[in-house]
């Protein structure tokens, strides 16, 4: 007989054997014992956890004559029957080669007739979510309506890709990863039964590298084991896996904490001599990190990690003197790095640049880097300050002169330095004691000082703009008023008979200029610049021409004793 793998030697023959996957088998034990069988089930889940197996034990658990705990007998006439090749009651399509619509219209007419050996004929359509969109259509009536003697089961590793119309019809099962721990129950199992003896830590190996998954456990098992002629040792099953020893990988993740970047790139140096794939070692130093992780911040990391007792002694010691922002760093610096490993042209050049990269955070700005770069400063000074303290020797304390340097002011050149200052003169006038006269309260109303008056010997000429422009800066630098300063800049501008003319078309901008508070503030501004008050005015829009200042004082003169108020 031609020799079969060790994934289709070992798979389960009943429900029992299934490695997890206790909610779905709980399930169909039940619906196979109490009778209530489904049309369609759909089993998801990542490969090699169980789909196509388990599809298979349920087809021939349903026939059976007489199922023990939901499983097939594999003794009556029912499952002989079944066994046989050429039985038609069970049939597997491959979906990925028969993805066509001519396909599913076959079996929409086969599934008519009813089955030969059983009670029910079974089809199980693996890979069901390469079907093309005619397919499912095909299907769909199938599935919504079917013979009662017609059970259907797809399997998928990608059910986001089958159409809602589908998954609605179906009794979905969702299948996980098995865990390290029955990984390596089922493995040693499976050695044993074969009669091959192991070391423990290259059944870990194994484990590790099967990621969850049964068959390629098993499939990576079985080339081991051919290489091995004795005993399975953890250096046959490195070496056969192209991973790195676990003790060289220490050192170079060691060396990468320490920010050693020598050691680090002569262990990148020493791995790739030896032909390691850069893409496998990129991902064993993830994994390294990952470990540091989960003994630097689980409790019970030893029993998390999965690793031998030297070994996981060893990632925590490291671990322990490791910091927290360095280990973050470095694990999404390479992280990033199996990101673009797929894109590289040269993959040594970009893991050796991640390698001195995550050894010289002091060569990197970003916000990780800054904070290793603290850490470590923090430490060495927690270190300087303990050695001084310890060496250096008791000193008296002496009282030195302290001398007081004062520093001469530096001036702006354009802000002329202040007046020095004048000595005081006191008054030599003798003091005579009076009585104490309480003064009565007056308000006192505090008016601007008025600007200077200029009179314009000659009528104002020359460009409007350069004027305004004038203003505004004399107005910015003497009045001091945001607001003001604000709504002179939005205002129009021209000269106008020897004058310079303020123009706006809003009332409200007019009666804020000519207010009592703001007037004299522009006035100011204007004599700054060598305008009077008789070289310009304001003027509002649709109103006649007027000197407002002019009548402003005239009012004010021709009624001395009247609070005069413009809103």
């Amino acid at each position: 007989m031609a020799y079969l793998a060790l994934y289709r030697t070992f798979r389960p023959a009943t429900l029992d054997e299934v490695v997890r996957q206790e909610h779905i088998v709980t399930v169909l034990k039940n619906q196979i014992k109490t009778g209530k069988i489904g049309h369609a089930y759909l089993f998801c889940g990542p490969r090699g956890t169980g789909k196509t197996s388990i599809a298979k034990i349920f087809a021939a658990a349903i026939n059976c004559e007489q199922a023990v705990d939901g499983s097939p007998c594999g003794k009556c006439a029912t499952c002989r029957a079944l066994q046989d090749p050429a039985n038609l009651d069970i049939t597997e399509i491959d979906a990925a080669s028969n993805n066509g619509v001519d396909e599913m219209r076959d079996l929409r007419e086969k599934v008519q007739y009813p089955p030969v050996s059983g009670k029910y004929k079974v089809y199980i359509v693996d890979e069901v979510h390469m079907l093309s969109p005619s397919a499912f259509n095909a299907l769909l009536k199938t599935l919504e309506e079917p013979p009662k003697h017609a059970v259907f089961v797809l399997a998928t590793t990608e059910a986001h890709k089958i159409p809602a119309t589908i998954l609605s019809r179906c009794m979905r099962f969702d299948f996980k990863l098995i865990p390290q721990e029955d990984l390596e129950a089922r493995l040693k199992s499976v050695l044993t039964s074969i009669g091959k003896p192991y070391e423990e830590e290259a059944v870990q190996a194994l484990a590790r590298a099967g990621a969850g998954s049964v068959r390629d456990m098993l499939s990576l098992a079985d080339t081991c084991v051919s290489y091995s002629e004795g005993k399975l040792t953890y250096e046959d099953v490195t070496k056969v896996l192209g991973n790195a020893d676990f003790s060289a990988l220490s050192s170079l993740c060691e060396a990468i904490v320490d920010q050693d970047t020598g050691k680090a790139l002569s262990c990148v140096e020493d791995f790739l001599a030896q032909g390691k794939s850069v893409g496998l070692l990129l991902s064993d130093v993830l994994e390294f990190f990952n470990a540091l992780a989960i003994a630097k911040n689980c409790r019970g990391a030893r029993s998390l990690l999965t690793l031998s007792d030297a070994d996981s002694t060893a990632v925590q010691t490291l671990a322990k003197r490791t910091d927290a922002h360095a280990l973050l760093r470095a694990t999404e610096i390479f992280a990033l790095a199996e990101l673009d490993l797929k894109y590289a042209s040269s993959p040594r050049v970009l893991f050796e640049t991640s390698v001195m990269k995550a050894c010289m955070p002091q060569e990197d700005y970003d916000i990780e880097s800054l904070l290793v770069r603290i850490s470590t400063l923090e430490e060495q000074l927690k270190r300087g300050v303990v050695a001084v303290a310890e060496k250096a020797p008791a000193v008296e304390k002496e009282e030195t002169p302290t001398v007081q340097t004062v520093e001469e002011p530096v001036y702006d050149e354009d802000v002329p330095p202040p007046p020095p200052l004048e000595e005081p003169v006191f008054d030599e006038t003798p003091y005579y004691p009076v009585e104490e006269i309480k003064p009565k309260k007056v308000e006192k109303v505090v008016e601007p000082t008025p600007a200077p008056v200029l009179s314009l010997k000659k009528p104002l000429t020359g460009d409007a703009r350069t004027t305004f422009g004038a203003f505004l800066r004399s107005l910015r630098r003497t009045g001091k008023n945001g607001v003001l300063f604000a709504v002179c800049m939005d205002l129009d501008y021209t000269i106008e008979d020897g004058a310079f003319v303020l123009i706006t078309d809003s009332e409200t901008m007019y009666k804020s200029m000519t207010r009592e508070d703001h007037y004299p503030l522009i006035r100011q501004a204007f004599a700054e610049i060598g305008i009077g008050e008789d070289g310009f005015r304001i003027q509002l829009k649709g109103r006649p021409k007027e000197d407002f200042a002019k009548k402003m004082e005239d009012l004010k003169k021709a009624f001395p004793d009247t609070k005069i108020e413009i809103k």
